[in-house]
């Protein structure tokens, strides 16, 4: 008995200590957890929760431009907004939600466990979401911690000399400078977890050319983020050094080059529409094909177009620029390089429509908006080759139309694409169907809003309008279309709102799903709805592009026909 005394006091002992509270349980398992489904779904709520905000700073534009002459907020207030509406949008809410989902759904895709590296993701997840604290923390400390806060109010792109301490002084811009910083910093890790995750943790027989088109093209951005974001990250280090080290790169009355900025800027600038929509792409290459009931078509070409259109995106960035005085050669090499881009992005629309065609399409709610995105991506294509060519972007490219072209690429190509993965990825992640119908309602009134904001936009910038204007004088003849971009806005928010309570709506009352709702053939259907923290108990062992469907689908005269190797359905079976 006396060798058993210290077990037993060690057992009342824990047993006498109070536990923690079951949120407290709850919060510390998500704060500490490096599981990617976690960090992929915190990416996800943590871009959606600066959605809203940076939807709301728009609103508060769109008021101020309804009118001529209005003065709902201050000359200040309003170059804050857009400051930091064009910030909030492009580092934290894009690039968060987009590498959540990669986050979330490569692994699974690939069959693998985790990421390479499950540590560097949570480091790159909590450094990211440290950047947009910063950046609202500028409201409070924007000039001292003893003064009155100010957002920063240089633009997203910051040119200078608007970031010099005379033009900026206080700490507004190095705040913005410190959240881009990190965002960076953030990216790149995670841009490294899926390299890696992606060439050495995939499942037995997933050759490359077997790849998942999602995977492939996430691969494809995450390079691009190695090459795009390091010269942002120096320019961030050197306009530091310009503010308090006393150095010149930006200061053009002591030598340096306000062009060098956006030189810099835009190198990162271009390629990061690029990091932003391939992902977008590759919701569309799964879920496209899915609702249509036919493999993708061109998947070779696909993947081709993919790493071209990552290529090419590296050499255009001065087609931002004609205006600054470049010279004839280089215009031309960039009118060149910007129209050339098209290819790729014309092979890509093509292998989606051809995908359509002869298809059983079924018009879920996910591929109405695919659907959209095709055709507003399609026109956001065709004003980007307009403005392409020099002489139109100079009569252009500082006015509304080019406010509405990457608008069109941003919403009605990137965004829609988004809602079309929440609603074929959420039954996955929370086991519950969205509702169709309040989907429905969501899709058409964005649809109406999309089109009466973006639309009309272009007019008035073909009317003269310029960009990062305050306000406008009543004799214009702008103000009837920024009544009608404004109106359109406001209902974009509506339906942004109707599809936030069908997420929380359908959490808790939605529909079972079950593990694969949509009979689709990728491994991340092939486990429960959520995942379990394993992903899966045995990994798997596939022979095919489609190896779901050809388990499932043995009498499909299309199954396994691009394998080299064909498995009887036991084995397929046996290693799924």
């Amino acid at each position: 008995m006396a060798t058993q005394t210290p077990a037993i006091e060690t057992h009342n002992a824990a047993a006498s200590k109070p536990s923690r509270p079951l949120w407290l349980e709850v919060l510390h398992g998500w704060v500490t957890t490096v599981d990617h489904k976690k960090i992929g779904l915190m990416y996800i709520g943590y871009a959606l929760f600066f959605l809203v905000v940076a939807g709301f700073e728009a609103l508060l534009m769109r008021i101020q431009l309804a009118v001529p002459n209005n003065h709902f907020v201050s000359p200040q207030v309003f170059n804050g907004l857009f400051t930091v509406h064009g910030t909030t949008m492009v580092f934290f809410v894009g690039m968060p939600i987009l590498f959540g989902f990669g986050n979330y759904l490569i692994p699974l895709m690939i069959g693998a466990r985790d990421m390479a590296f499950p540590r560097l993701n949570a480091f790159s997840f909590w450094i990211s979401a440290f950047g947009g604290i910063l950046l609202y923390y500028s409201y409070i400390g924007g000039s001292g911690l003893y003064g009155a806060g100010s957002a920063p109010d240089v633009g997203w792109f910051a040119y200078a000399p608007l970031t010099s301490r005379v033009f900026s002084p206080g700490h507004s811009t190095d705040y913005w400078t410190l959240a881009v910083l990190l965002s960076g910093v953030g990216t790149i890790g995670t841009a490294l977890n899926i390299v890696a995750t992606t060439i050495s943790m995939r499942c037995p027989g997933m050759k490359m050319s077997r790849l998942p088109l999602l995977v492939w093209l996430y691969l494809v951005t995450s390079c691009m983020t190695f090459v795009a974001v390091g010269p942002l990250t120096a320019a961030q280090i050197m306009l530091m050094l310009d503010r308090y080290a006393g150095s010149h790169f930006f200061d053009t009355q002591a030598g340096g080059s306000a062009v060098l900025w956006m030189h810099f800027f835009w190198i990162f600038g271009h390629p990061e529409v690029y990091i932003l929509v391939l992902p977008a792409f590759a919701f569309a290459n799964e879920i496209i094909p899915v609702f249509s009931r036919k493999a993708i078509f061109g998947y070779p070409a696909m993947v081709a177009a993919s790493v071209g259109i990552g290529f090419i995106s590296l050499g255009v960035w001065a087609h931002h620029m004609f205006t600054v005085g470049l010279g004839p050669g280089a215009n031309t090499f960039f009118v060149l390089a910007t129209m050339v881009i098209s290819v790729p992005t014309g092979i890509k629309i093509f292998n989606w429509l051809a995908t359509l065609w002869g298809g059983k399409i079924h018009f879920t709610v996910s591929m109405l908006f695919a659907i959209g995105f095709l055709f507003q991506f399609l026109v956001a294509g065709l004003t980007g080759i307009m403005l392409s060519v020099a002489p139109f972007d100079w009569q252009l490219g500082n006015s509304y139309f080019v406010v509405a072209h990457f608008h069109y690429v941003l919403v009605g190509a990137i965004l829609f694409m988004l809602f079309s993965a929440f609603y074929y990825w959420y039954p996955k992640v929370t086991g519950r169907m969205l509702s169709e119908h309040l989907g429905k309602w969501h899709f058409w009134l964005f649809v109406i809003g999309f089109h009466l904001t973006f639309d009309f936009m272009h007019i008035p910038g073909l009317l003269g309008m310029p960009r990062r204007i305050y306000t406008y004088e009543a004799d214009r003849g702008w103000m009837i279309w920024n009544m009608i971009v404004s109106s359109g806005a406001a209902i974009q928010a509506v339906a942004t709102l109707l599809f936030v309570f069908n997420m929380v709506w359908s959490y808790f009352k939605g529909a079972v799903a079950g593990a694969d709702p949509w009979d689709a053939w990728t491994l991340e259907w092939s486990t429960t709805s959520p995942p379990p923290a394993y992903n899966f108990a045995k990994t798997p062992t596939v022979a095919s592009r489609r190896p779901l469907w050809d388990l499932k689908h043995p009498e499909d005269p299309d199954s396994n026909y691009e394998t080299e190797q064909h498995l009887p359905r036991s084995s397929q079976e046996e290693s799924l």
